[in-house]
């Protein structure tokens, strides 16, 4: 793909936009984030020809964005998979969600929720029976983990902007102000409280925030909950799912919602947007009960 040379050699824009080229790129980007790491599946995807796609492909893979693994030797074919340079892209497109649903989709208001109906909440919703991509996020103890629970269980997802423990760095300025923000508190308390009835029913909680682990672990011990808090500081669930965000205090956050995650890291459930953070749990435990029973039915357990 011929691109015009940027003369502009000191400026990281100029040269960004050199790799990136069109914004197909960051669509190709967004895919393979999402688990589509094969040719024909985004081909599919993203609806453009194979020598368009096969050169943005090279391209990436020249420029290091993106490295090739062999998944067959005859004939040949690749996985294309994200670069540690690929990742550091992932910010940009979790900005550039934010900006077009909440500019060019939305009146430019800052919230930390959606409208019934919305583009957003459809987009949210279409989640279901999608799987889960294949990242680790670092829990508020330090392990590295997948976000869904081990041993073939099911796992309650929620996603919150972010809580913290007093005495240290609080909500940032304005947070009261912005709709759906607060309740983040109430919510992991709430689920601490049917921590025991989740557990019987056969499905893990995991809180997800974008906070740092070091403050996620302060929260936990203040809130004295039973079970782990993840952060996804680098964004890498946000790109791979596309969730929701808003950014506050020069930091992007998860709007307020939570996924139903089988044991075979399918999605199964979607609750959002939520405007009753303590009331949402309780509606899911119901959602966990029913898709529990009807997955031991289907299996003839």
């Amino acid at each position: 793909m011929k691109r015009a040379d940027l003369s502009d050699a000191d400026c990281g824009i100029a040269q960004a936009l050199g790799v990136i080229g069109d914004w197909w790129t960051f669509l190709v980007v967004r895919d393979i984030a999402g688990g589509t790491t094969r040719f024909d599946g985004l081909q599919r995807a993203l609806g453009v020809s194979r020598r368009a796609l096969a050169e943005r492909l090279a391209s990436l893979v020249a420029h290091g964005v993106l490295a090739k693994r062999p998944y067959s030797d005859h004939p040949p074919r690749y996985d294309y998979l994200l670069t540690a340079k690929g990742e550091g892209l992932l910010p940009a497109l979790i900005a550039l969600q934010d900006w077009g649903t909440r500019h060019v989709m939305g009146d430019g208001a800052l919230t930390a929720t959606s409208e019934e109906g919305s583009a957003e909440t459809r987009r949210v919703h279409e989640l279901v029976n999608r799987k889960m991509p294949d990242v680790v996020l670092e829990r508020h103890d330090g392990e590295r983990v997948a976000p869904g629970a081990t041993g073939g269980g099911w796992t309650v997802l929620y996603f919150f902007p972010g809580a913290f423990a007093p005495g240290t760095q609080g909500y940032p300025p304005g947070w009261a102000d912005i709709p759906g923000a607060q309740g983040c508190t109430l919510e992991s308390l709430t689920y601490a409280s049917r921590h025991a009835d989740f557990e019987a029913s056969g499905a893990a909680i995991r809180g997800v925030s974008t906070q740092r682990p070091d403050q996620l672990a302060a929260f936990v011990t203040h809130a004295r909950l039973p079970y782990p808090l993840l952060s996804d500081q680098d964004g890498k669930l946000a790109a791979g799912l596309l969730l929701p965000t808003f950014r506050a205090a020069g930091v992007d956050r998860f709007k307020r919602l939570t996924l139903l995650v089988d044991p075979d890291a399918i999605i199964r459930a979607v609750q959002f947007p939520i405007s009753d953070p303590a009331g949402s749990v309780d509606e899911m435990l119901p959602l966990v009960r029913g898709q529990w029973q009807r997955h031991r039915s289907a299996r003839g357990a």
